[in-house]
């Protein structure tokens, strides 16, 4: 049986830094972000499911989430000023990011391909890829309030393009998110200890 260096490089996401061009307070990478973007696709699919009369599977949504950013094992993050510069440039970094795709499914054993490239190739435009991306998004919201919240003024203006974003693609679920769950992330360790409910 052949060896496969799949997990290897999975188990590496960690080491990728996220908002590279940026002063952190916090520091994120793409593991931590991952599990965040799964996580909330999973809620959003149960928000939609439960509220809003969807029929997504939350547990796909939710790996869906896990492996989105798996090709910047190969690729790194490149930052959002840089990668969408111009239309050249973006095109060029989709197509280095759907090779880098195509070079980790190719890392698994032929017999398990099949299962994997959902979650690792290009999704296009079903409502699995618009839910995820939808996560990714939010989740970047989440960083730039806790680094708000930090006192970190280096992330305002990337909140200002995240709330747009967030506006472009609003629907009843992300709404239904925003309102639950967002304000506690600008509050204290002592503040969410206490629930609502």
């Amino acid at each position: 049986m052949n060896r496969s260096h799949f997990f290897a490089q999975m188990a590496r996401m960690k080491l990728i830094q996220r908002w590279p061009l940026m002063r952190n307070t916090d520091p994120e990478n793409v593991a931590e972000h991952s599990l965040q973007v799964a996580m909330v696709a999973h809620a959003l699919a149960v928000i939609k499911n439960t509220l809003f009369g969807g029929q997504l599977d939350p547990g796909t949504a939710a790996m869906r989430g896990l492996y989105h950013d798996a090709s910047e094992v190969l690729t790194g993050d490149l930052p959002t000023p840089v990668k969408y510069f111009n239309h050249e440039i973006a095109t060029a970094y989709k197509a280095i990011e759907q090779n880098a795709e195509q070079s980790l499914l190719a890392m698994l054993p032929a017999e398990l391909r099949t299962a994997y490239q959902p979650l690792l190739c290009g999704h296009g435009e079903d409502d699995y890829s618009h839910l995820v991306k939808s996560a990714d998004i939010l989740c970047a919201y989440l960083k730039c309030e806790e680094e708000l919240s930090a006192g970190n003024r280096e992330f305002a203006k990337a909140r200002e393009r995240l709330t747009t974003m967030l506006n472009e693609r609003m629907n009843d679920e992300i709404r239904y998110f925003l309102d639950v769950f967002v304000p506690s992330f600008s509050l204290s360790l002592d503040e969410i200890s206490t629930p609502d409910f």
